[in-house]
């Protein structure tokens, strides 16, 4: 596998948030236009914008890097020769997507030596942005104005003074683990699920304190991990391990890390 190369990672990160908001903008087109809803074989909803724009992010990738290796939400993955593995997630939030509510996300990752390098998350009904690279710092951008820099809230020091947000109770549930829920709600100031990828966004903005998912894919994580981790942040599964492939996760700040580990930890996978 070639070695890291800062000049290739950025590269990548400008053209992942031109495509991402094109692919974005693109899911406008449907968005509270009473878009007809399909299920996949696992229950979830999808529309013809969650295909399309996947379409849109793979045609880009392939006509820019067409050798590197991409996986997405909603096609088979296409194989890679350069150690680059795009992971796409065309909305995530699909749920708030048909809902005509404004918090989903077109989520673009790239993954590099088994280590999530860039995330692009752009909120397409919000026009607000946040991108990040290993070393390039997090950027946030809201209705086209310049880029300032994405910081999380580093003085929240307990989670009695800050917001805590997750998208769906009843994933918690699904994995045996509501105690985990009650205990975070009890101990944070505010409980809120303004969730998804938008919860991630709120923490890399300094909005939320944590963010919170008891069940997720690799494409819903792998934007978000540099986002967070760039802004200052921790971006880890429920045992405290940096990764974007356990199948769930936390975002917050360093500061609350530990106090939030100590009742997720108590969970059983």
């Amino acid at each position: 596998m070639p070695d890291y190369n800062e000049t290739q990672i950025v590269a990548r990160l400008h053209e992942a948030t031109i495509m991402a908001r094109r692919a974005g903008e693109l899911t406008l087109e449907y968005f509270q236009k009473g878009v007809a809803i399909e299920h996949k074989e696992d229950g979830s909803p999808v529309t013809v914008a969650d295909r399309e724009a996947e379409q849109l992010l793979r045609r880009e990738i392939a006509r820019l890097f067409p050798n590197d290796e991409i996986i997405g939400e909603e096609f088979a993955d296409a194989a890679g020769t350069t150690g680059y593995r795009w992971i796409l997630d065309p909305i995530d939030g699909t749920k708030s997507f048909i809902s005509g509510v404004p918090l989903y996300g077109t989520l673009v990752g790239v993954e590099f030596g088994g280590d999530a390098v860039v995330g692009v998350v752009f909120i397409p009904g919000l026009d607000e942005m946040v991108y990040a690279a290993t070393g390039q710092g997090a950027w946030h951008i809201v209705n086209g104005a310049a880029p300032t820099r994405a910081k999380v809230n580093e003085n929240i020091q307990d989670l009695s003074d800050g917001l805590f947000v997750t998208t769906q109770l009843d994933t918690f549930a699904a994995r045996g683990a509501e105690d985990v829920y009650v205990a975070l709600e009890k101990q944070a100031y505010i409980t809120r699920t303004w969730g998804d990828c938008y919860g991630y966004v709120l923490v890399a903005t300094g909005r939320a304190a944590v963010m919170v998912d008891p069940i997720l894919n690799v494409w819903d994580a792998a934007a978000v991990k540099p986002i967070i981790v760039e802004s200052g942040g921790a971006f880890v599964d429920w045992q405290g391990a940096s990764t974007i492939r356990s199948g769930d996760a936390i975002g917050t700040t360093p500061g609350l890390l530990n106090q939030v580990l100590k009742i997720t930890k108590t969970a059983e996978k």
